[in-house]
């Protein structure tokens, strides 16, 4: 790994990177180098960390990524004046960053120089249909504006629905289809000079030798081996409702047949009262033991010796230690591949495979679940690490891994971009934070995805 230049952040510290400035601030588990009882589930990032194009950087050996004052750049006026590129003789921005770039400006060049008419609300308009709003929407899409629904409107209808990320791309314009019309292109202009900010801020160039970034915005992982994309695969992401948030941290080990600890908030509102419901035979059937605390030296101990109900009515706090033992039935199957954060984020495998045939993969409580265990590992480790015993068993990576977990909601294509579905409603977020409070928030303007 090639050392980087510049300084976030001292050590035993948390920095975040916002849109006006870096702040650093202790945290409270890296700081004091003892962390309470979590277990294995994710926590919410602070909302006070505007995550729309905010990123947390959490390792200190990821300072020199960080720059201490990381405004968002002005991407519309470097647009306008050609210099989009922002390259240098020895590092250039990341290579997600230049593709994004150049979408930008090839669709500033195409549809952001066609004619933004509005086109009233009406009827859904397809092949054989005429009359003025059929005129306006041939005017609005660079057509001769006297004609009717004829095939050339048709497909510059469908293409404007498949880099649109309208679906299906039938060609006929509905009402989501006018929606988005009359959004006009400096909306769309504006929510991929956010996805250029974000790529922006992955590390530039000649920075590290490998690292990973993941993608929540596209449920895809890519590994990087000299800037470029060596490998990738699906990923399962965080739900709308549990996000997986945009950190950058470093991977240093892995543990082969994992545990799964359980949070101390669900072994008093799940694991003690399905003690109730089931009895103790529900630890066994569920693989699961019970420790008597948290610490390295706990020791295995009778779950009749714990008094569930008064767990389970939240008279009292359970310090004890309930864990998943290894198996196919754990959450995080195989490996675990650890890359400590205050957040509860890491990459795992997982038994649930037939997610990775499904098109909706943002159903994870926020940790990123691997179409492929063994060729990550094989990638981070050189080798697939075996266990020497049944239970769990930790491996050191040769080299530490640097990891980005972006949110990434326009992609780069052969003919410039298309755009996702904004499911965290980050680039609402972003909005105002990259143009300003008088900007509207887009919440309610999410790319539609019907026709």
């Amino acid at each position: 790994m090639r050392r980087e230049r510049g300084a976030c952040f001292m050590k035993k510290t948390v920095c975040y990177i916002l849109g006006a400035a870096a702040l650093t601030v202790a945290s409270p588990a890296l700081s004091s180098g003892v962390q309470g009882p979590r277990g294995d589930e994710p926590v919410a990032v602070p909302r006070s960390i505007k995550q729309g194009v905010d990123f947390v950087y959490v390792d200190p050996a990821m300072s020199t990524v960080a720059r201490r004052h990381q405004r968002p750049q002005n991407w519309f006026a470097r647009l306008f004046s050609g210099s989009l590129g922002g390259g240098g003789s020895k590092t250039a921005p990341n290579p997600l960053f230049a593709q994004l770039a150049r979408g930008m400006q090839q669709y500033q060049m195409t549809y952001g120089r066609l004619p933004q008419v509005k086109i009233p609300a009406g009827p859904v308009l397809k092949r054989g249909a005429s009359g003025k709003r059929v005129q306006l929407l041939r005017q609005r899409l660079g057509l001769p504006a006297n004609g009717t629904y004829d095939e050339g409107l048709f497909q510059a209808v469908a293409t404007y629905q498949t880099v649109h990320g309208i679906g299906p791309a039938d060609g006929i314009a509905g009402k989501g289809t006018i929606a988005s019309l009359n959004r006009g292109s400096d909306y769309y202009l504006k929510r991929l000079a956010i996805n250029v900010e974000r790529a922006y801020r992955l590390p530039q160039t000649r920075t590290f030798d490998r690292y990973v970034v993941v993608d929540s915005g596209a449920a895809e992982a890519y590994l990087f081996d000299r800037d470029r994309v060596a490998d990738g695969m699906k990923v399962v992401v965080g739900a709308p409702k549990t996000k997986t948030p945009m950190i950058a941290v470093i991977m240093r080990n892995a543990k082969v047949n994992p545990y799964w600890n359980v949070p101390p908030e669900l072994i008093r509102s799940l694991t003690a009262k399905r003690i109730q419901e089931q009895g103790l035979s529900y630890l066994k059937n569920f693989h699961y033991e019970v420790l008597s605390d948290w610490s390295g030296s706990a020791q295995i101990i009778d779950p009749k010796s714990v008094n569930w109900r008064a767990i389970a009515s939240g008279k009292q706090e359970p310090t004890i230690l309930v864990r998943q033992l290894p198996g196919p039935w754990n959450s995080m199957r195989h490996m675990k591949f650890e890359m400590p954060n205050d957040y509860g984020i890491y990459l795992h495998d997982t038994p649930h495979t037939e997610l990775f045939s499904q098109n909706d993969r943002w159903v994870s409580n926020g940790c990123v679940r691997l179409q492929d265990y063994r060729r990550f590992a094989t990638w981070v480790f050189g080798y697939v690490p075996q266990a020497t015993t049944t239970r769990e068993q930790k491996f050191d990576l040769p080299r530490p891994v640097p990891i980005y977990l972006t949110y990434l909601t326009v992609e780069p294509s052969n003919n410039g971009v298309v755009f996702r579905p904004d499911r965290y409603g980050w680039d609402a977020l972003a909005m105002p934070q990259m143009f300003g409070p008088q900007v509207a928030s887009a919440k309610n303007d999410e790319t539609p995805i019907a026709s």
